[in-house]
C-alpha cells in the first residue's frame, strides 16, 4: 500500500468514529456520506431539529479518542440489499445509496470497525453493538488496526459547515462535519500554521482592503465587479498574454455573448453541460443562450474560411467572458463565479502536429510559472471512464484510446511532472488540469489543457491535406492563465496582496514632505505618469510617517520622498516595500523603473 492510499485509509477510518462519535450524542441524528478529503474527512448528517454548532466539535472528538483505544478492527459484511434497507429503516439517505448500488449491480458490504470481542457473529445480531462498536454501510478502505495504526497527535475536528444532499440546493440542508489528518504531528501542525497564513492573505479579505474587485446583490451572486486597481490588474496580465501569444503566431480574435441554441445542440454542450448554463432567452421564436465556453463560436470562425494544410496549425485567441450558473451554494470570491473572462485559445492542427502543439503549450505554462514565481505544480491528466461512453462520455472508445495515449507521451517525452486521475475528463476528450501551489503552500487548480476529438466532427471541420483530400483536425483547448477572476484571486493570496512591481495597480506613491514642496512632487509625479508609469501624488495634509504607513498598508512597491533637499538638488528620494532606500537625480528615475517593469520580475 503507498503512502497515499495509507493515508486516505487513515482519513477514512476517522469519519467512521466520527459518525459513531455523533450517534453517541445525537441519537436521531440521520448519517449520511463520510469519505477522506485532501486534508483530512467528513461526514455529512442529518440532524433534524436538534442544533449543532463548532463549540460541539470537542465534546465529539473527546468521544472519538475514548473510543478509538477500543477500535482493534475492520470487518466485511457482505449482505443483501433486503438486509441492509432492513438495518437502516430510519434512514432515507442510507435507503437511496442502497437502492443506487442495487440497480448498478454491485455488492453491497457493511464494515464493522470496533473491539474483536464485539464483532457480530451472525447477521441477525447486526443490531446488537457494543457501546464502541459500529456499523456503517461501506465499499471499504480503512486501516487494519485503528488504535495501533493512526498516531494520537495527527488529527482533530476542524469546523461544521452546510451542505446540500447530493450537492443539490433542491435537496435538504445536512451539516457537515470536517476533520483534518495527516500522517504525524508534525504535518498537522505545518498544514494549520499554512492554513492560519491563508486566512491572512484570503483573496476576499485583501481584495477588499485593496479595493481590487466587489459584489453587489443587485448585481447578483457571483458576478464580480473590477474596481479601477482590479481593472489595471487585468489590463496587464491580457498585455502579457497577447505578446506571449503574438510571439507563438496566435490569431485574436473576438465573439459575442449569446448564441442561439443550434450552436449548443451542434457542439454537444447542451446534453453534457446544460444544468451549469443560464436558462434560454425566447427572442423572435428563437431560443439563445447566454455563452457558456467560446469554443462552439471559434469553430464557426475556423468554418467561415476553407483550410489547407498550409493554414494549420491555426491558433485562434480570444479572453472572451462566458458566464456560467455555479451553484450559490459552491460560489467562492474570485474562485467559483458566474461570470469570468477566460485566457482562452483553440489551435488546430494536424495529427502530426499534435504532439509539437501540445509541447508548445505546456513550455508556455512553464514560462508563466516562471514570471510569477509559482515553484511547486503538478499536471492532472484526466482519462476518461470507458464505462460511462455515451452517459459522461461521447462515445469513441478508438478516438480515446489514441489521443489519450498521445498526451501521455507528450508529458512523458517532456518530463513534465503528472499524475494520471481516471473518469474527469472532459465530455469530448482528455485533458490536463494545471495544479498549482502559492508562496504559502496552498494548492489551486488554476488552468486547463484539453484535447477535442469530438467537436471537430460535430462542427464538420476539414482542410485540405497535401493529396487535395478532407482531413478533420484535432482541437487543442487552453487556458494557461484560467480566467481573470481564479487567477487574480490565486495572485492575490500568493502575493499576500502585494503585486510585483510591473503588475502592481499603483506602482510608485510620491509623498511630499510639506505643502512647500508640491511643486516638485507634481513634476516628478508628471515625469512617471508620461513614461506610463503608474503613479499617485499624496497631498494630504498629514505627516511623512502616517504617509508612509498608508502606502505600506496599500502595499505600494515604491514610494518617493519629496523634500528640500531632493527639489534644490533635482533628485528623488526612493524606498521601496522590500526595504532599501537609494538617491536618484531625477532624470534617471524613468529609466531605473523601466528597467524593472521590463523584466517582470
Amino acid at each position: 500500500m503507498g503512502e497515499n492510499e495509507s493515508l486516505a485509509n487513515i482519513r477514512h477510518t476517522l469519519a467512521h468514529l466520527l459518525a459513531q462519535a455523533v450517534l453517541e450524542h445525537y441519537k436521531d441524528a440521520k448519517l449520511t456520506l463520510g469519505p477522506a478529503i485532501d486534508n483530512g474527512f467528513y461526514y455529512d448528517i442529518d440532524f433534524g431539529e436538534e442544533k449543532i454548532a463548532d463549540a460541539d466539535l470537542s465534546l465529539i472528538e473527546k468521544t472519538m479518542r475514548k473510543n478509538l483505544k477500543h477500535w482493534e478492527m475492520f470487518s466485511e459484511i457482505p449482505v443483501t440489499a433486503g438486509k441492509a434497507e432492513k438495518l437502516f429503516a430510519g434512514n432515507p439517505y442510507k435507503l437511496e445509496m442502497i437502492s443506487e448500488i442495487e440497480k448498478r449491480g454491485e455488492k453491497i458490504t457493511l464494515y464493522y470497525s470496533g473491539p474483536k470481542s464485539g464483532i457480530p457473529s451472525s447477521h441477525d445480531s447486526l443490531f446488537i453493538l457494543h457501546n464502541s462498536s459500529f456499523i456503517d454501510l461501506c465499499r471499504g478502505g480503512h486501516v487494519n488496526n485503528p488504535k495501533k495504526d493512526i498516531p494520537a497527535n495527527s488529527w482533530k475536528l476542524s469546523h461544521i459547515a452546510g451542505a446540500y444532499w447530493h450537492g443539490d440546493e433542491k435537496n435538504k440542508m445536512l451539516t457537515r462535519i470536517y476533520g483534518l489528518a495527516f500522517e504525524n504531528e508534525k504535518a498537522l501542525r505545518e498544514y494549520e500554521d499554512m492554513m492560519a497564513e491563508a486566512e491572512k492573505n484570503d483573496h476576499r479579505k485583501l481584495g477588499k482592503e485593496l479595493k481590487i474587485f466587489a459584489f453587489d446583490d443587485d448585481i447578483g451572486p457571483g458576478l464580480p465587479l473590477w474596481l479601477p486597481n482590479g481593472a489595471i490588474i487585468i489590463e496587464e496580465l491580457e498585455k502579457l498574454a497577447k505578446d506571449k501569444e503574438r510571439e507563438r503566431g496566435y490569431k485574436r480574435v473576438r465573439t459575442p455573448h449569446i448564441a442561439k441554441e443550434s450552436l449548443y445542440q451542434t457542439s454537444g454542450h447542451l446534453p453534457y453541460y446544460k444544468d451549469s448554463m443560464y436558462p434560454p432567452m425566447e427572442c423572435e421564436g428563437g431560443r439563445y443562450y447566454l455563452k457558456a465556453m467560446n469554443c462552439p463560436h471559434h469553430h464557426k470562425i475556423y468554418l467561415a474560411e476553407a483550410k489547407s494544410y498550409r493554414d494549420l496549425p491555426l491558433r485562434l485567441a480570444e479572453y472572451g467572458t462566458c458566464y456560467r450558473h455555479e451553484k450559490s451554494g459552491e460560489l467562492f470570491g474570485l474562485m467559483r463565479v458566474r461570470s469570468m473572462q477566460m485566457n482562452d485559445a483553440h489551435i488546430y492542427c494536424a495529427e502530426e502536429q499534435f504532439a509539437d502543439e501540445f509541447k508548445k503549450v505546456n513550455d508556455l505554462y512553464l514560462e508563466y510559472f516562471k514570471i510569477f514565481g509559482i515553484e511547486k505544480y503538478v499536471m492532472r491528466f484526466s482519462t476518461h471512464d470507458p464505462k460511462r461512453l455515451g452517459e459522461k462520455f461521447v462515445d469513441e472508445p478508438a478516438l480515446w484510446k489514441k489521443t489519450e495515449d498521445m498526451v501521455r507521451e507528450t508529458l512523458t517525452s517532456s518530463k513534465i511532472p503528472f499524475v494520471e486521475v481516471p473518469n474527469e475528463a472532459a465530455f469530448y476528450g482528455p485533458k490536463i488540469d494545471v495544479q498549482v501551489w502559492s508562496a504559502i503552500g496552498r494548492e489551486f487548480t488554476l488552468a486547463t489543457n484539453q484535447v477535442d476529438f469530438a467537436q471537430p466532427r460535430r462542427f464538420n471541420l476539414t482542410y485540405t491535406d497535401k493529396h487535395g483530400k478532407p482531413q478533420t483536425p484535432l482541437i487543442i483547448h487552453r487556458a494557461p492563465l484560467s480566467t481573470h477572476e481564479r487567477f487574480i484571486g490565486f495572485l492575490i493570496e500568493h502575493y499576500g496582496g502585494a503585486f510585483p512591481f510591473w503588475l502592481s495597480p499603483v506602482q510608485v506613491k510620491i509623498l511630499p514632505v510639506g505643502e512647500k514642496f508640491l511643486a516638485y512632487a507634481k513634476k516628478v509625479n508628471q515625469e512617471l505618469l508620461s513614461a506610463d508609469i503608474r503613479s499617485e501624488l499624496d497631498e494630504s495634509n498629514e505627516t511623512l510617517g502616517k504617509k508612509v504607513r498608508t502606502v505600506k498598508l496599500e502595499k505600494v512597491p515604491y514610494w518617493i520622498v519629496v523634500g528640500g533637499k531632493e527639489e534644490a538638488e533635482k533628485t528623488v528620494t526612493l524606498e521601496g516595500r522590500a526595504g532599501g532606500k537609494e538617491t536618484l537625480v531625477l532624470s534617471s528615475l524613468v529609466p531605473r523603473l523601466a528597467k524593472e517593469i521590463q523584466k517582470k520580475k
